[in-house]
């Protein structure tokens, strides 16, 4: 018999938004928090930056806003921007309360270093470890109150809606989520009043990413299904500086390491580059800095090009940058004598699922927050360090929204069990690993770093082919974790390279050289299921 589990408010994803919605739902309501692995998985653990805030004496709101603006080639929401930003200091006051210990400067004041695209100091900081202790802080705060559940290693498959009530009905009303046990193999129900997305984004549709494992896209994917509208998918950020070791997968070298004076070299003969291509030099936005490494990579030949922070003095090398100084030893690079390899990876997924100031999606009973969305606060390209500050804005938002209006939120319906009467268990797991593979390669050739409309529409030909191939598998055989993500990372893939075949100029992270130039009037690509 298939478990059936009731929540007043049900959120999916144990990150920073997941749990700050949680932690302000938890006052009043009963709250279950479903992670697709362990809660720390998540890509809020990963995060090594900071947290962008207006805290430093001479910033203002006003230019945060414009930084985020200028990032986002205009594409952002103004409303959007001023809201998130507004908000900024309020919500790094609760993380202190919580008990996240950011650096300190001088005084009673905090830390701030400068990241890419901003005027001033204005980021908090924990070392470069930032998200790991706004996870632990968060984690142990959700852990510690009576009122949230803490749910692990829960798949969610699809959002439940009218079509899965017992008396069929046609109502988009989304009433929680069917979600596979990892443990037992079997697909439970989960129903609540209302359902947060903050499930991250879909930086694994990507052959090289800084994204962690399960960043498949899941709740993009769901909520399309679900008839919620998705846009600015085409927008993925390419982090600049992932270390590049065949051994060591995924490992980032903060944004910081440049803001502290590090320098982009070429291997082969230490010449500085950036200077050719951006006046800011290694200080210029993501897009421009890994656009510039992208060329020197292509134009040289080479496998990397290097990150040199070595002219600092070694003491302001290991109390800047200890976990970064730490992992690169056993590497056996020192920082403090060596260049550091680095190439680009996809780092960022800026467009998503479409919600308001409230996080409200499109089908009622459905919130969203974090990475999931497209918010309107990052445009074209996030600014450094505005990504944690989002899932805390939105995070606390929805949540006061669905406690301001629960009494229009309705009891969920009867719900049917999943039905795997048709399906039996797969014989052939090869297939799932080979269109993981084959995706993931086709994706960075063609809707990578740099656009041609000739690759898009060659990988427009190819998601087409593997999402027959998928779709036949999974209305044949049981679903498995890796299936439920191949699913919808296909979903994402196809997204994204619809919104990129869409747009017929270059802005911001989208770069074409069929279309080189910026249009005059920004508009968002807002894609309709």
């Amino acid at each position: 018999m298939a478990e059936h589990h009731s929540f007043d408010v049900l959120v999916l994803g144990s990150g920073a938004a997941g749990l700050t919605a949680a932690l302000t739902l938890a006052q009043q309501y009963k709250v279950g928090v479903l992670a697709k692995g362990g809660l720390s998985d998540g890509a809020t653990s990963w995060a090594q930056g900071g947290i962008a805030a207006v805290l430093e004496p001479g910033d203002t709101f006003d230019s945060h806003i414009e930084d985020t603006m200028i990032a986002g080639a205009g594409l952002n929401n103004r409303q959007a921007v001023e809201f998130v930003i507004e908000s900024a200091p309020e919500a790094i006051a609760r993380l202190a309360a919580l008990g996240v210990p950011f650096n300190s400067g001088e005084g009673d004041q905090w830390h701030l270093t400068r990241e890419g695209g901003h005027s001033h100091r204005r980021i908090v900081h924990v070392d470069d470890a930032t998200g790991w202790a706004v996870q632990q802080a968060l984690e142990k705060s959700a852990h510690d109150h009576p009122n949230i559940t803490l749910v692990p290693d829960r798949v969610a498959i699809d959002l439940i809606m009218g079509r899965h009530q017992q008396r069929f009905s046609t109502s988009g009303r989304i009433h929680g989520v069917y979600a596979l046990n990892r443990g037992t193999g079997l697909v439970e129900t989960f129903t609540a009043r209302a359902t947060i997305l903050a499930t991250g984004g879909a930086g694994r549709t990507y052959l090289y990413s800084t994204a962690p494992r399960g960043a498949t896209g899941d709740g993009i994917a769901m909520a399309w299904r679900a008839g919620c509208r998705v846009s600015n998918m085409e927008f993925m950020q390419f982090h600049p500086t992932c270390l590049y070791n065949l051994e060591v997968k995924n490992f980032l070298i903060t944004e910081a390491v440049r803001g502290e004076g590090g320098q982009l070299k070429i291997p082969t003969t230490g010449e500085r580059f950036m200077p050719r291509f951006d006046t800011r030099e290694e200080l210029a936005p993501r897009d421009i800095v890994a656009r510039a490494i992208d060329h020197e990579i292509k134009r040289l030949g080479l496998d990397y090009v290097h990150l040199d922070i070595s002219h600092k003095p070694p003491e302001f090398v290991r109390e800047h940058f200890p976990n970064i100084h730490a992992k690169l030893l056993e590497l056996g690079i020192d920082i403090t004598t060596q260049p550091i390899p680095v190439v680009p990876a996809q780092h960022y997924t800026c467009g998503g699922v479409l919600i308001d100031l409230d996080g409200r999606t499109d089908a009622p009973g459905l919130y969203a927050a974090g990475e999931v969305t497209q918010s309107g606060l990052h445009g074209a390209n996030r600014l450094a360090s505005n990504s944690l500050l989002e899932c805390l804005v939105f995070g606390e938002a929805s949540a006061r929204h669905i406690m301001a209006n629960w009494d229009g939120l309705p009891d969920p319906p009867p719900i049917r069990d999943w039905d795997e009467s048709r399906v039996t268990d797969s014989d052939e797991e090869v297939v799932i690993a080979q269109c993981w593979r084959e995706l993931r390669r086709f994706m960075w050739n063609f809707v990578g770093i740099v656009r041609t409309t000739k690759r898009l529409e060659r990988a427009k030909h190819r998601i087409d082919l593997l999402r027959q191939e998928v779709q036949d598998y999974y209305s044949a055989f049981r679903v498995t974790p890796d299936l439920v993500e191949l699913r919808n990372l296909v979903e994402v893939a196809d997204l994204i390279i619809r919104s990129a075949l869409h747009r017929h100029e270059s802005r911001g992270l989208h770069y074409t050289l069929d279309y080189p130039k910026t249009l005059p009037v920004p508009a968002d690509t807002i894609l309709v299921p």
